[in-house]
């Protein structure tokens, strides 16, 4: 969340005073009111010394594997509701009091993966690098050194709450073998920690491109480096890369998502392609225009059935309860909308199928209301000035979001779909 230009300066004042416990609960209420108004629920002393301490709260943090694409699995640690209030008022804090280096793209306000691809557009050789286990690479003594350095600045008689905020962001995780406070992925505050803590990281970088002629941004724990020439295979470059990444900052790079395009290939950057300009891949329109056709052709109900079998194929590895065809189109399109641009063609086009469609729905509801109201001869007429505006529907032998409206009216108790006619099982 960005604050008003008058808030991040009243926030700054704020911090820097701060010298107590109570003080940065003042704080944190002071930030809650601007984020929620009136609604806001103030944060209680209690909260903060029973959240702080792991020892105490060991169920702060729940839980859970989701499969990979790739056919691995992440865990995340998700913070129960008390303790995630408090860290999503510290996440804004941190995010409109620290600047982060302008090659870092992920969970930065005001950017995104699109700015993050722009960087690397029409290059002749893009290199992407992976680092390994990220957020659980940064322990509570890091998380605390740097909330004591510039602009936080939590030092000497204030070292108490630079160990606080720490504790609070950070949770005991079992890595190698040992239990250790690591920050966790599934927590507000973690990407944003990530940022302040790769400050010196993304300087060191972002020179290493400048000295051989490349451009380097980061994107989370997603390096890319792109050049007109091949300097990423010299030996030098690879030397001052692992010195950077491994020695100084003590992080590992994933060998198995280290890759070199080139432009005779797609070029990929956060997952948007970078050639000759950024995009979507093809297969995301193409998945775009197949689920549209589908409700187009058979309705909404045949074409959920469809796409939620696509669906299970594609996303089944982190699916959560039962996706909905039309909100999952909305936002695929959004995503295009970002990447391509409102005036796009293609996105025009796609936006406007999807808009008759979902009209069309709402033409049927008011059909139903006028029926129930006003009679079927009334209900009727509308239907018909509706069905000659509408170019592309489902014949009259597909089972489509009609029949079902129009059985939920009469209130059928058993039904059987037999093509286009629905018929009451006496």
């Amino acid at each position: 969340m960005k604050l008003e230009e008058k808030q991040i300066l009243e926030l700054k004042q704020l911090f820097s005073e701060m010298e107590s416990k109570s003080d940065f609960l003042a704080l944190l209420n002071t930030v809650q009111v601007w984020m929620y108004g009136e609604s806001y629920h103030p944060i209680q002393l209690k909260q903060l010394t029973y959240y702080a301490n792991p020892n105490n709260s060991a169920d702060r943090y729940h839980t859970f594997i989701i499969r990979k694409k790739s056919g691995g699995e992440r865990q995340i640690n998700a913070p129960i509701n008390g303790l995630k209030s408090i860290l999503k008022v510290l996440n804004v804090i941190f995010q409109n009091t620290f600047e982060v280096h302008n090659a870092a793209n992920g969970f930065v306000l005001e950017r995104s993966i699109v700015d993050n691809a722009k960087n690397h557009l029409g290059k002749n050789y893009v290199y992407n690098l992976d680092l390994k286990d990220f957020f659980h690479s940064f322990d509570r003594k890091r998380v605390k050194g740097a909330l004591m350095q510039e602009p936080f600045n939590l030092k000497d008689n204030k070292e108490k709450l630079a160990f606080l905020i720490s504790s609070l962001c950070t949770h005991p995780l079992e890595i190698n073998e040992k239990k250790i406070n690591v920050l966790p992925q599934g927590s507000p505050t973690s990407p944003s920690l990530t940022n302040i803590l790769c400050i010196r990281l993304d300087r060191r970088l972002n020179g290493l491109a400048k000295k051989v002629g490349a451009k380097y941004t980061r994107y989370a724990d997603d390096i890319t480096f792109s050049a007109p020439t091949n300097v990423f295979k010299k030996e030098n470059f690879q030397n001052e890369l692992s010195r950077i990444i491994t020695e100084d900052q003590k992080l590992e790079i994933n060998p198995k998502k280290t890759r070199l395009q080139t432009q005779l290939h797609r070029q990929e950057v956060t997952g948007l392609t970078v050639n000759e300009k950024v995009n979507v891949p093809q297969r995301y329109v193409k998945q775009i225009r197949m689920w549209i056709y589908y409700w187009e052709k058979y309705g909404y109900l045949r074409a959920q059935q469809l796409f939620l079998s696509d669906y299970k194929k594609d996303k089944g590895h982190r699916m959560k309860g039962v996706p909905n065809l039309a909100n999952v189109l909305a936002g695929k399109l959004d995503f295009l909308k970002m990447v391509k641009g409102d005036h796009d063609s293609t996105f025009m086009k796609l936006n406007a199928r999807l808009a008759l469609l979902v009209n069309s729905n709402d033409d049927m509801k008011e059909i139903l209301d006028l029926w129930e109201n006003d009679g079927i001869e009334a209900a009727m007429d509308k239907y018909y000035q509706r069905d000659n505006k509408i170019s592309m529907r489902a014949s009259d032998s597909d089972f489509g979001l009609d029949d079902v409206l129009i059985a939920k009216f009469l209130s059928l108790d058993t039904m059987e779909f037999n093509g286009g006619n629905i018929e009451k099982d006496n």
